[in-house]
Parts: structure tokens; C-alpha cells; sequence
């Protein structure tokens, strides 16, 4: 499942801007992901970066205002804004803002953007002065009326010493962006998928909590993976180091009573639920007010169940009469298809994801995972060890078969 980036052509514009340096970093790096990247410098960009620094990273051709002269003549805008998927405007400064606001074209890059017709994303970069200026916000205000992405800028140190709005977003969080756009036609263009992730906290007092080893990864891999195919993607996660895929609709949880109440509010309008997340089955009975002191710790600790989401999911598909698919994981130490098959069917669900954590390869933590799809009809399927992303494709997939082909 190639992801959205795949062979789109991008064309990246490049102003006068100390940032200019961070724009090839963004060229390399959608390179990398697939993309064909050209470049098209103003002037004012030439000043702090070259067309060869572009050229080397990515491959492609950097454009310069001698092009628009050049042996094509007049139409080479028309041919790049044509034959291109997406227009990325990074750094952008307020003059070259202003100027894709009045629809002013006395450059290559302004006469380009306006005969392209492809998604543009624009990354300001300019003192924060600059940026609050009424002139400028107004000028944002227009472009974003006709469809414009804005993305930044982010907030720091400038290069006029000052401390504010006007940095070039980071390379990463735009590329992230590029990626969601490009996806949003896909196969599974207007499902909701839920997708839980993460280890859920039961909290023992003010400080501390019982938790369990997740990361996190799988799911997050398969929050980016549903993205990839057009979903809206609502990801409610336990607490984790990981920065959440752009696109995602996040609901931020603690305990298992937190994920059962957020899984239970997004249902509603829900085409799937995948539920990735290592939910607490135990909860001590009661959580003390104050931090427990050393001298005072219990000798024992008396615990209780927590809810069951996933057959509180399954009563409530039943009684609203939903055509809701369900997904859930098995994480076993032992008898990993016995446990997993009791699981299946006691919480009515479509496919179980099974895995041995008690491979080091393949438990919490890390990067690779090796499973066991079952199915509810009693067919299965062995993954071997892959990457968590690779992983999350191939869950994907199957449940893009279901809801575009009606499959098992």
C-alpha cells in the first residue's frame, strides 16, 4: 500500500527567507518519501540557497526566474502548474503572500501558483512584526477563503533578534501535511475509523499508577495507515512519547473508564473500530487523596475488574443495530491462539490481531511485530516479522475490503 506521496509530483517554492535552508530539507525528505520533487527559487531565495543544493537533494529540476524567459517562453508556468499535484510555498514571505492574495503574477513562482490548479500549502517565515501586521493577517484571511493550507508559523527566535510568530514550521510537519492532503481522494474517503492506542493509567494516588509496558507504535502505525486511504481518523490514546499522525481527530485519555467513555462518544457515524490499545483489565478499588508515604504502603493491594469496552461496543452495535466493523488485538504470554480465539468470539468481533509478546522482537516498545490475523469465519492469517507500519497496512487493507467490497 504505497502511501499518498507516491510518484506526486510537488512543486516547492522557495522565498527570499534566512529559512530558505529548511526548505531543502523538506525537498529531501518528501523525496524520500516518494515524491518528485522540483524546486522553483525567486530571486530573493537565490540570495541564501541555490537551485543546485535542490537539484542534488531531490533530483529534479530547480527552477529560476531565467526559466520563465527561457526557450519555452511564456508557458512554462502553465506547463509546471498543470502537470503538478501539490504547490508548497516554504518559506513564504509576507511579500510573496501578498502578492498570491492581490493576484499579483510578476514572478515565475506568483505566475505559476496562479495557473496551477492543485492544493497549495503555504509555511510563512518572516519577523513577528511582520506576521501581526493587519496587512498580512488580512492577506492570510484571503487566501485560506480560497482554499489555502497554512501551516505555521511557529514561534521562537528570530533572525532580527526579536521572540515571536514567524519561523518556518519544521520540514517534518509540513511534509506530514503534504502527505495528509495527497490522501484525502483515497479508497476510503469519507469512513470514520476509530483506533484506540497506547496503556491505559489506573491511578493508585496523586503520584503514582499501575500501567502496563505499550508504546503505543501499532496503533499510532495504524492511525497513519487508515489516513494513508482517505479516512477521518479519530485516535484516542493513553498517554505516549509519540507525536500524532496530521489528520487525526485526537481524543487525549488517561484510565480505562476514560477510553470506554471517549470510544462510546465517537461511535456515532463510526464505519470501524480498531481497538489497538493495551486497556488496563484491573483497577485498584479505591485511589487514595493523598500521596501514600512510604511507612503507610499497604501490605496488600485489593484490586477490581474494569469494563470490558469492547463488549460494551459489541451490546451497543447490537441494540442500535450498527454496521460497525470490529477489531481487536491479543497481546498473550501463552496459548496465544486459544486465548485469542475465546477473545474473538465472546466479544463479537471481526478479525483479532494476535501476538507472542514474549518475543523480544515482537513484544512493546519496538519497531517490528509478528501476528496472527483471525478472522470471525475461522480463517486465519500468519504475518512474519515486519515493521509496526507494514503491519498496520496490511490490518488496513483488510478493512478497506470490508467496507469498499463488502468482504469477509
Amino acid at each position: 500500500m504505497p502511501n499518498p506521496l507516491e510518484n506526486k509530483h510537488i512543486m516547492l517554492g522557495v522565498t527570499g527567507s534566512i529559512a530558505a535552508y529548511k526548505a531543502a530539507e523538506l525537498a529531501s525528505r518528501l523525496t524520500q518519501q516518494g515524491a518528485l520533487v522540483s524546486t522553483l527559487l525567486t530571486e530573493a531565495a537565490m540570495e541564501f540557497v541555490t537551485p543546485l543544493t535542490f537539484q542534488s537533494v531531490s533530483g529534479q529540476k530547480a527552477y529560476t526566474e531565467a526559466d520563465l524567459w527561457g526557450g519555452e517562453g511564456h508557458v512554462v508556468h502553465v506547463q509546471i502548474g498543470h502537470s503538478t499535484d501539490l504547490l508548497i510555498i516554504a518559506p513564504a514571505s509576507a511579500n510573496t503572500i501578498a502578492k498570491l492574495a492581490a493576484g499579483i503574477a510578476d514572478n515565475l513562482l506568483t505566475v505559476t501558483a496562479l495557473a496551477a490548479d492543485c492544493p497549495l500549502i503555504i509555511a510563512p517565515a518572516m519577523d513577528a512584526g511582520m506576521y501581526s501586521h493587519p496587512a498580512t493577517q488580512r492577506n492570510i484571511e484571503i487566501l485560506i477563503e480560497r482554499g489555502a493550507q497554512f501551516i505555521g508559523p511557529a514561534e521562537g527566535h528570530l533572525a532580527s533578534g526579536l521572540v515571536g510568530p514567524g519561523r518556518m514550521e519544521e520540514p517534518m510537519k509540513i511534509a506530514a501535511l503534504a502527505r495528509w492532503l495527497l490522501s484525502r481522494s483515497g479508497p476510503l474517503a469519507g469512513k470514520k475509523i476509530i483506533i484506540t492506542a497506547g496503556g491505559t493509567r489506573e491511578a493508585l494516588d496523586p503520584v503514582r499508577f499501575l500501567s502496563n509496558y505499550s508504546s503505543g507504535k501499532q496503533g499510532y502505525a495504524l492511525a497513519q495507515a487508515a489516513l494513508d486511504l482517505g479516512c477521518e481518523v479519530v485516535l484516542i490514546s493513553a498517554p505516549t512519547a509519540l507525536e500524532s499522525p496530521h489528520g487525526c481527530q485526537m481524543a487525549q485519555v488517561e484510565s480505562a473508564r476514560d477510553m470506554q467513555e471517549a470510544v462510546m462518544a465517537h461511535l456515532e457515524g463510526a464505519d470501524a473500530l480498531v481497538m489497538a490499545a493495551a486497556v488496563a483489565d484491573f483497577r485498584p478499588a479505591s485511589q487514595e487523596q493523598e500521596k501514600i508515604k512510604k511507612d503507610q504502603a499497604p501490605g496488600t493491594l485489593k484490586m477490581e475488574a474494569t469494563d470490558d469496552i469492547l463488549k460494551s461496543v459489541a451490546k451497543y452495535k447490537k441494540d442500535h443495530d450498527l454496521d460497525l466493523k470490529i477489531i481487536g488485538f491479543a497481546a498473550e504470554s501463552q496459548h496465544l491462539k486459544e486465548n485469542a480465539t475465546k477473545k474473538l468470539r465472546e466479544k463479537s468481533m471481526d478479525m483479532i490481531v494476535a501476538n507472542d509478546i514474549s518475543d523480544p522482537q515482537a513484544g512493546f516498545a519496538v519497531d517490528t511485530n509478528k501476528v496472527l490475523l483471525m478472522y470471525s469465519d475461522g480463517s486465519q492469517e500468519q504475518l512474519p516479522l515486519m515493521h509496526k507500519s507494514l503491519v498496520a497496512e496490511k490490518i488496513i487493507q483488510h478493512l478497506a475490503s470490508w467496507l469498499t467490497e463488502g468482504g469477509k
